[in-house]
């Protein structure tokens, strides 16, 4: 086999294919949750903290004055405390989805393991030896 024989052998494999399909999911799942982090609960979290948003918080580096983030970046260097706030609370909640998620799945195989498996009948060799000890009554 050639070199892009066995190329396209090991992509084709199932851990190669899942790994990929994980990364995709993976990736639209971290928009929707950003989505919900952005749009629904910092606004809760803003509503809450008295109307605080997050993402405007920082520390001006060089004496600036103003409070508005946009004009504090203008005039120089500003550390943005607020983005590690969001940025933490975003992946609180993404990890409290993936444990959701994971514990259903787990719940899920525990069940389909623990399911009784039906009860055996007898087998061929035993209904063969009850029906000779019959005929030998």
């Amino acid at each position: 086999m050639g070199f892009f024989a066995d190329f396209k052998a090991s992509l084709m494999k199932g851990d190669v294919l899942s790994l990929a399909t994980g990364v995709v999911i993976g990736g639209a799942f971290g928009k929707i949750v950003g989505s919900v982090v952005d749009d629904i609960l910092m606004p809760i979290v803003g509503l809450i903290t008295g109307g605080i948003d997050f993402t405007q918080k920082f520390l001006p580096l060089n004496g600036q004055t103003t409070k508005v983030l946009a004009e504090a970046k203008a005039q120089g260097a500003v550390m943005t405390y607020g983005n590690l706030v969001q940025a933490i609370i975003t992946f609180v909640i993404i990890a409290f989805f993936v444990f959701i998620v994971l514990r259903a799945a787990e719940k899920a195989k525990k069940k389909e393991e623990a399911a009784p498996a039906a009860p055996a009948g007898p087998s061929q060799e035993e209904l063969l030896t009850q029906i000779r000890d019959l005929l030998k009554k």
